[in-house]
């Protein structure tokens, strides 16, 4: 859609604001508004000024200024406004030069889409994220010096099935029994399609939904894959509608991976391949899994770099509840078509060369996808370069394995930031991540986060240690 397509569909539909929406480094996305009858073709040219100080990742106080130019391409029916307004995903500059800006996560996913072209490897980088969460009911948490809790509650959670609900109706799914059961147990189908028919107004296309394993309202929507950064913009308007639409039918949703203790986590397994003049080049109908060999040296690349990679993929504290051996998660550095224990997944449901793909399954959705899967796009690409052996596909039960030495990801937050310390040279490659992006997410994720949870006593160790 061209700027002039977006002004005439303005008068057409009697668009009362626009509003702009960006993403700050972390991966939540910033907005703020304007009236329709200000945005014009200058708009497009000129931008729209703002104190890139306050965001998140961004500049010092200093240098505060910055502009954003609307991508016309991007703009869709804002489902969460009364008002009718149309929202735009937008680039970051700097005023001065003009020159896009470097820690502008959606400007990161352009250069690595360059990149790839530029390598001659392939022209088109195709993504399909599994995005997991929870719908909850009531979510309470507070943390202060003489003080820290959380409490969540669902309707659907089976530790209230004694609860008095005038009546309890039952009927609540078991712990890790949540996958694909029918109402009455599903009690989130119509919010779900609800959900869905919002994304689909939004531009995007859903192939499935259902309730997750979990007890407590977990669910999953799917999209259809496509390139990178329409693919990130997608996953941003996603959890954008999803928290919405719970909201308005008073409800909450999230997105953190591991909300619940002992039941499953929330992931965000994230299906990668690569093209070339329309050919899938993952396929080889004589390959292992009918996988090609350039497609093992990617897996190579993304099993090399999987702990620093984590860093971008599975960026918070919480992210490690989930990825814990032992207990179904992804966290062994292996490949293996069907099993679903392995870091890297082929998926075998069908022989049809368009569709041969491989999985991800370590990140989740607390990952900014700009970054993610630019990052995963560059370390396979590292390994296609440079001909990384994936070593022998691994078919066996993995968890009786995993005592026996097999490579993990870290362990925690602080261990895979270490890790991308020590190996981001393949990040750097074409420009496509900088070493001052590297430099201020490796500091805000120490300084606001790794020595903000260990600082501040955990309430389980009131139970462990009180009494001592």
């Amino acid at each position: 859609m061209t700027p002039e397509a977006i002004l005439e569909m303005i008068k057409e539909k009697g668009i009362e604001f626009v509003d702009v929406k960006f993403n700050d480094l972390p991966g939540l996305w910033q907005h703020f508004t304007i009236p329709a009858n200000q945005l014009d073709l200058d708009t497009f040219k000129e931008g729209l000024g703002f104190d890139g100080s306050s965001i998140r990742g961004f500049q010092a106080i200093q240098e505060s200024d910055m502009i954003l130019f609307p991508d016309p391409s991007s703009a869709f029916i804002d489902p969460a406004c009364k008002a009718p307004t149309l929202s735009m995903i937008c680039d970051i500059f700097d005023p001065i030069n003009r020159i896009a800006y470097t820690r502008d996560p959606r400007y990161v996913a352009k250069k690595a889409e360059e990149y790839l072209k530029s390598t001659g490897i392939a022209d088109t980088s195709y993504w399909g994220p599994e995005m997991e969460f929870f719908i909850f009911d009531d979510v309470r948490f507070s943390q202060g010096v003489n003080h820290g809790y959380y409490y969540v509650d669902s309707v659907e959670g089976e530790w209230n099935t004694g609860r008095e609900e005038n009546p309890n109706l039952g009927y609540k799914p078991r712990y890790k029994e949540g996958y694909f059961p029918v109402s009455p147990h599903d009690s989130q189908q119509d919010l779900r399609s609800e959900m869905v028919k919002v994304l689909q107004d939004c531009g995007i296309t859903v192939e499935v939904h259902h309730h997750e394993v979990a007890s407590g309202g977990q669910a999953e929507i799917d999209m259809k894959f496509g390139p990178l950064v329409s693919m990130a913009d997608k996953c941003m308007t996603y959890k954008y509608v999803i928290k919405n639409v719970a909201r308005r039918n008073g409800k909450v949703a999230t997105f953190m991976p591991k909300p619940l203790f002992m039941d499953n986590g929330s992931g965000m397994h994230t299906h990668q391949s690569l093209w070339k003049n329309g050919e899938n080049l993952f396929f080889d109908p004589n390959g292992y899994a009918l996988l090609s060999q350039l497609a093992k040296y990617y897996i190579g690349g993304l099993l090399k770099h999987a702990k620093a990679l984590m860093a971008f993929c599975a960026p918070t504290t919480n992210s490690y509840k989930r990825l814990v051996p032992g207990f179904e998660a992804p966290v062994n550095l292996v490949y293996s078509m069907r099993n679903r224990s392995a870091a890297v997944r082929i998926p075998m449901y069908t022989d049809n060369p368009k569709s041969k793909r491989i999985e991800f399954r370590p990140p989740d959705c607390t990952c900014n996808p700009y970054l993610s899967f630019s990052a995963l796009l560059m370390a396979g690409l590292d390994g296609i370069e440079n001909q990384i052996d994936p070593g022998n596909p691994l078919d066996k039960n993995i968890y009786e394995l995993e005592s026996n030495g097999l490579a993990t990801v870290p362990a925690s937050l602080d261990d895979a930031i270490a890790a991308l310390e020590k190996d981001h040279e393949f990040l750097l490659k074409g420009g496509v991540f900088t070493q001052d992006l590297l430099d201020v997410w490796i500091k805000y994720k120490k300084e606001n986060e790794i020595d903000a949870v260990r600082l501040r006593p955990h309430p389980y160790e009131y139970h462990l240690y009180f009494d001592l």
